[in-house]
């Protein structure tokens, strides 16, 4: 049967691949953004645009809730004015989604809420799973704030997936296309040591997987939304490189990254070997677990991708 999914977020890296994805199945999409004239693209038979949640009407049938809303953590440095605004930014969309729950007449099956894996903190070369526990830093704090706000679903008995998501690579959005701008044009380094451990997904991958947890009743809680293949920093600049033909030569150091970007380095210099158990458990196939095939697909030369 159809399902009809809302998509907050919708005109987001991560939302307009979801959005495509979501049509491509056959299901309809209420994609939920405050610039209607900017998801222009998202038109369609199957795609309705609303730019206020608090204007669906309580008779709707929605099947399932995807809120993906919430500001980029790599928009600005993390002032406290900033930090004070990634929390808030998705903070409020959940309440908002919340107060939608509570006035439907027929609930939701399921409420996917967008986390990340900096709910783990920085772990150096520890494995860590959906049971790994948090730490006190800045994005773990976001991140659990926002689980635990997304929780409260569960309360109206509706199903919740927290999607923590790895290092989305694309070429259409998220910090893999200015990577890859940077590598194509020689500038490509290796951040700090090197050493430090990232998980990763191809953005194909990850919405596979959220539709995946959509369609699958027994799951709940937090799915951890990377690769079962997590790399170095420098093994990943490296094969950003072999794919776009480029050698990677430059390395910044960790100094220098903390006096530029202050706390907000810790995007570039923690280390987290994240791992997709809950994901392979339920019988979940990634397409690409291996980096070099994950980058070839998206930046290579026999792509038919392209970076811009």
């Amino acid at each position: 049967m159809t399902k009809s999914v809302l998509i907050t977020g919708a005109t987001g890296f991560i939302g307009r691949a979801l959005t495509r994805a979501v049509i491509a199945r056959g299901d309809r999409v209420i994609a939920v953004t405050r610039d209607p004239k900017k998801a222009a693209f998202l038109s369609g038979p199957l795609v309705e645009i609303v730019d206020r949640i608090d204007g669906i009407e309580p008779g709707r049938r929605i099947d399932a809730i995807v809120n993906l809303a919430g500001a980029s953590v790599a928009g600005g440095l993390w002032t406290k004015a900033r930090k004070e605004r990634l929390v808030q930014s998705r903070l409020t969309t959940t309440d908002a989604v919340l107060a939608l729950l509570r006035r439907l007449e027929v609930k939701p099956e399921v409420l996917l809420s967008g986390s990340a894996v900096g709910f783990y903190g920085d772990r150096g070369d520890e494995s860590l799973t959906e049971a790994s526990a948090p730490q006190p830093v800045f994005m773990s704090q976001l991140c659990q704030d926002w689980e635990a706000r997304a929780r409260q679903a569960e309360t109206a008995a509706v199903r919740v997936c927290l999607m923590r998501t790895g290092f989305v690579l694309g070429n259409d959005g998220g910090a893999a296309k200015p990577l890859a701008l940077a590598t194509r044009f020689g500038a490509g380094a290796v951040m700090g040591s090197g050493t430090q451990i990232i998980s990763w997904i191809h953005i194909d991958d990850l919405v596979r997987l959220i539709c995946f947890c959509i369609d699958r009743p027994d799951l709940a809680g937090p799915v951890n939304g990377v690769a079962p293949a997590p790399v170095s920093q420098a093994e990943f600049a490296r094969s950003l490189g072999k794919a776009l033909h480029r050698p990677v030569f430059l390395r910044v150091p960790a100094a220098l990254l903390r006096t530029g970007l202050g706390e907000m380095a810790d995007l570039f210099l923690i280390s987290q070997r994240v791992l997709p158990a809950r994901a392979q458990a339920a019988g979940f196939e990634f397409h690409f677990c291996a980096l070099d095939r994950a980058l070839e697909d998206l930046f290579g030369v026999r792509s038919r991708r392209s970076i811009g």
